[in-house]
């Protein structure tokens, strides 16, 4: 941080004191030198000075440390955006985002149902917002998401009469959509989660509309398609609850599949709607393991952990979801207990060590909101409850578990040196893109 004093550029010190009548002149000589400034100014100029200093002192005592920087030889840490913080209307969250992250996804303005809601009518006002801000501050920018059996319009799966249509009409339609918004933003969206929750829990495909119509190889069409419309991107499988054993058999069978077919697939998105205590560390690193093997780049790409009570045993994070509100599940309108930010505290330390674990094959870490206050959990799967799940408060300031894991990352720096790991850092240009390109090169 520099202001300009008297037609000096004064730079604040990396590691600051607060100023007083005891180190006063400890901070001048900091900022100025041996320029011998103070023979030269008067008293009260020299308190202006101090004025000023202890303002920028301040600022910098302040904020805290960005999490981009913490991990930058690791993995992207990137937010779920909504339009009031990429259009920058909600300017805390906004200068939040630029200031912590160095990766952004779409939370809606990219799904079908927002962009293509009508036959040959394209919204692109939100979504080319979206990519700006990305680009401007030289973000890695995620398309999220192209084939999903949510939040895709009826209409693109039946006729004027309203029947199903038949497979090529559902795979022109497909392959129209790919190519207007992939080749829209092509060279811009630097990787895309092309298909999202294909599967059911026991590993076997969903039964969607996309599967009924098409077939099993709807998959295969819709990576196809968008390598075809950019062969640049990197391409992603998103899903959730692939910690557990037979959903991640089903996701690792699908994938060798496609591999076998000769279909690129650049890595698996883990969604990471995790609890406070499931899915275990055991099974979070054993899935990463399991898409390591198959040569996949893992990202984390929708990192939440709901400390709210839940409405049944096995919950997962099918959007389409719902319950009532019974009396009890709710119980922190007022705010999270002490015990309970610790819990999440140490929730969060647990799995980002299990990230740094398995950095090598971990490119990406993304939460999905920016705050609590704008987490999709308020409203899922019981509408109208106050959750806690985000590193940021309501008022994005950090909350003990982004301390926690700033912690687990000076723990991982003091390992490396210890292993003498020090020199094999990984270099960004690998991290970004696996063509080597930079965000908003």
């Amino acid at each position: 941080m520099q202001v300009v004093f008297s037609g000096v550029v004064l730079s604040a010190p990396k590691t600051v004191r607060p100023i007083d009548s005891m180190n006063a002149e400890y901070i001048i000589n900091l900022f100025l030198g041996s320029r011998g400034i103070n023979k030269r100014m008067t008293r009260p100029a020299i308190m202006v000075l101090l004025v000023t200093l202890a303002a920028l002192t301040t600022a910098c005592a302040q904020d805290p440390p960005a999490l981009k920087n913490i991990f930058r030889n690791d993995f992207l840490i990137g937010a779920a955006l909504n339009p009031s913080q990429f259009c920058e209307s909600n300017t805390v969250e906004a200068t939040l985002v630029k200031r912590q992250f160095n990766s952004i996804s779409p939370e809606n303005v990219l799904k079908w149902e927002n962009i293509h809601p009508q036959p040959g009518q394209y919204d692109f006002t939100l979504a080319d917002r979206y990519v700006a801000f990305g680009l401007k501050n030289k973000m890695f920018i995620v398309g999220h998401n192209l084939i999903w059996h949510s939040q895709t319009p009826d209409w693109v799966f039946r006729d004027d009469k309203g029947n199903y249509v038949d497979r090529d009409t559902l795979l022109a339609r497909m392959r129209e959509h790919i190519f207007t918004v992939v080749g829209c933003y092509k060279g811009k969206i630097s990787g895309w989660d092309v298909v999202n929750e294909a599967l059911n829990e026991d590993g076997t495909l969903r039964d969607s509309p996309w599967r009924k119509i098409i077939g099993d190889d709807y998959l295969a069409k819709a990576f196809e398609f968008a390598h075809e419309a950019d062969p640049q991107a990197a391409l992603f499988y998103n899903d959730y609850a692939l910690e557990n054993e037979p959903k991640r058999s089903g996701a690792a069978a699908l994938i060798k599949k496609l591999q076998s077919q000769g279909v690129k697939i650049s890595g698996v998105g883990l969604q990471g709607h995790y609890g406070l205590n499931n899915p275990s560390v055991q099974q979070v690193g054993k899935t990463i393991s399991a898409f390591e093997k198959l040569g996949l780049k893992v990202m984390i790409t929708e990192l939440d952990v709901n400390v709210l009570p839940s409405p049944t045993r096995s919950l997962g994070a099918d959007i389409s979801t719902r319950y009532e509100s019974p009396a009890g599940l709710n119980p922190y309108t007022n705010g999270l207990p002490d015990a309970v930010q610790q819990q999440l505290a140490q929730r969060y330390a647990d799995l980002f060590s299990v990230f740094l674990k398995h950095r090598d094959s971990i490119s990406r870490v993304t939460f999905w909101g920016v705050t609590d206050g704008n987490s999709w959990l308020n409203d899922w799967p019981i509408r109208g409850r106050t959750s806690y799940p985000l590193l940021f408060d309501r008022d994005g300031k950090p909350k003990p578990a982004f301390e926690a894991v700033l912690k687990t990352a000076q723990t991982k720096s003091a390992m490396k040196i210890s292993e003498s790991e020090s020199a094999s850092v990984r270099q960004p240009s690998t991290i970004f893109n696996p063509a080597g390109k930079k965000p908003g090169a």
